[in-house]
């Protein structure tokens, strides 16, 4: 194997003028040197470390800024955005893209099963369906084949923070889980106002947190509104448990202790105003009834249309919300949940709440107060005085110097722990692969069982982690939040290894639950690392720039250059890429995102 060893010794210096550079060697400056060398493979010739050519500073760049937006990319896409590292013109034309559909899709791929099973002489009457398999094949569809990433990147953030789970009976009907991910694909870039109102009408989120069929109080039967959805659209959704400053940290009362938001009596308060929502419109399946009605149940409601008003339903007494603002009594009901909703909307904790979230999931776990603020500031107002404006606020996390720069990355509390479902979409995006039908339908539940993670398959309305969670130890002892680490155990690390080494060394990417009917696995593909192969260096260069944007340490660099250099024999190239990826998958500069 040819030694990347680099020996510069002499400068041959001709007739060079006087000249002061105001930067650095390396930086396109080589008049007058030329540097010879032992070896002239790797990233470029000797005297590309002079005058800038070997530098890969871009690709690095553009490989990280993409692994925030986007579920991964391939080279080309880095190569390109690396010519000009316009991010925020690769942002602006995200903006453009059609919406990829969920409802729809998981449509065609239950009629195509059911195809596929009639054809293999079943009675698909007998066949229960579409449930929650169908909507992990929907998802993965769509994430490995959508053209609109940033936007199907931003869904499933929000996906964890106004979350509903298949941990439910939502399972069994997938067209209430594709038509809730394509309500959170819809808003993604409108408006953090409209979002909020349409989850609330949604029947999915009704039945999740119990805000469907709510009846107004009856005293006499002992009947009174459920206090979930108000609870949670207050804590989980807008304002939090604690009055907040705009950068994100809490207030202090003369005491000095945290200010409370609300207390049960404002939680009563909002449940009044959340009765009366009912069905719809009703499923094809039911016969008994032409028209949805109040009490329908989550059975029967169609799981695509929103929530109605019932007025006989809903509470018509004076409410006070957070004893501040009062809805009169005897108003529309619609017109109580629209104003309770912009009156949550507008509080002034939303936007340092909303924005230190959704920093979190695209960038790093603990965004400093500054960052907070800057991204609550455009939410207050995106320059042009619109609030909850996502285009501006999705380019105010993205865009931000804490997330761009590269002094933000040295800190050694800056990285995030890549989540389970991010390493997975990541490596499979990423990666060339192979699926003979063009279908990428992951059943999602072995994974899910050994990572503890997959798209709307949160244990509780919680999400997978608190978003101030921390493992014990240094990071708690400096008072660093690190959410994801809920997910890090023994038991999901050595799940997550098996699942790499069966998706590396076995070569299955993906496995559907519809192999006796003519699907295959996805696999990946490793021609171009194995045309690497030879000169591991290459070979690790380039795995640097795809998956680890130029984070990769010495030590990992030596492990995987230590275990595939020995493999010599037989197709030995295609050993030596698989054992590369292997380790570099499982490594800690993977799974630890700067």
């Amino acid at each position: 194997m040819k030694k990347l060893l680099l020996i510069l010794f002499g400068f041959a210096i001709g007739s060079v003028h006087a000249q002061t550079y105001t930067d650095y060697i390396g930086a396109g400056h080589s008049d007058g040197i030329t540097v010879t060398s032992s070896d002239n493979s790797g990233l470029g010739t000797a005297q590309s470390t002079i005058d800038g050519a070997g530098m890969q500073a871009d690709l690095f760049e553009a490989s990280r800024f993409l692994s925030q937006a986007t579920f991964g990319v391939k080279q080309a896409e880095i190569e390109a955005l690396a010519t000009d590292l316009d991010f925020e013109g690769w942002i602006d034309n995200e903006f453009t893209k059609p919406q990829t559909e969920y409802y729809n899709e998981m449509q065609n791929i239950w009629a195509e099963i059911l195809q596929m099973r009639e054809d293999a002489g079943e009675d698909i009457s007998d066949i229960f369906g579409p449930y929650a398999v169908h909507f992990n094949y929907t998802w993965w569809q769509n994430v490995m084949t959508g053209d609109d990433q940033l936007r199907q990147r931003i869904a499933f953030a929000l996906s964890q923070l106004l979350v509903v789970s298949n941990e439910s009976d939502i399972r069994d009907h997938a067209e209430s889980s594709t038509s809730y991910y394509d309500l959170l694909m819809t808003h993604a870039f409108g408006n953090y106002e409209d979002l909020l109102l349409d989850v609330t009408l949604s029947v999915t989120m009704g039945y999740y947190l119990s805000h469907l069929d709510n009846p107004k109080e009856n005293i006499e039967e002992n009947i009174h509104p459920d206090q979930n959805y108000a609870r949670e659209i207050m804590q989980l959704f807008t304002i939090g448990l604690y009055e907040l400053n705009m950068d994100g940290t809490r207030k202090k009362d003369s005491d000095g202790n945290d200010i409370p938001t609300y207390d049960q009596d404002d939680i009563v308060e909002m449940a009044n105003v959340f009765t009366g929502l009912g069905a719809g419109g009703i499923e094809d399946y039911v016969t008994w009834v032409d028209e949805p009605y109040f009490g329908l149940g989550f059975w029967g409601a169609s799981k695509t249309d929103p929530m109605v008003m019932y007025d006989d339903f809903h509470e018509t007494k004076e409410k006070v919300l957070l004893k501040d603002v009062t809805l009169p009594a005897g108003q529309p009901g619609m017109l109580d949940v629209e104003q309770a909703v912009n009156y949550l909307f507008n509080h002034d904790n939303t936007g340092p709440f909303v924005a230190y979230r959704l920093i979190q999931r695209l960038v790093k776990s603990n965004p400093t107060p500054g960052y907070v603020e800057r991204v609550a500031t455009v939410f207050n107002n995106n320059g042009s005085g619109v609030r909850g404006d996502m285009k501006s606020i999705i380019k105010a996390i993205l865009l931000d110097e804490e997330a761009r720069e590269c002094a933000p990355m040295q800190d050694d509390f800056s990285p995030r722990l890549r989540e389970p479902v991010l390493r997975y979409t990541h490596i499979a995006r990423t990666s060339e692969t192979d699926s003979p039908f063009g279908r990428y339908w992951a059943n999602g539940y072995n994974y899910n069982n050994s990572a503890k993670q997959g798209a709307l398959w949160s244990p509780s309305v919680f999400n997978f982690y608190l978003p101030d969670h921390f493992p014990v130890g240094l990071l708690a002892g400096n008072g660093y939040a690190a959410p994801e680490f809920k997910l890090h155990n023994t038991q999901t690390a050595t799940g997550y290894i098996n699942a790499v080494n069966g998706w590396v060394i076995w070569n299955g990417l993906m496995y559907s639950w519809e192999g006796d009917y003519g699907d295959l696995p996805v696999t990946l593909i490793t021609t171009d690392l194995e045309d690497l192969a030879d000169e591991p260096e290459k070979m690790i260069n380039a795995l640097d720039i795809r998956y680890t944007h130029g984070q990769m340490t010495d030590e990992t660099r030596t492990i995987i250059r230590d275990a595939v250099t020995p493999l010599v024999w037989g197709d030995y190239q295609y050993d030596r890429a698989r054992m590369a990826l292997y380790l570099l998958f499982i490594s800690p500069d993977y799974n630890i995102m700067r």
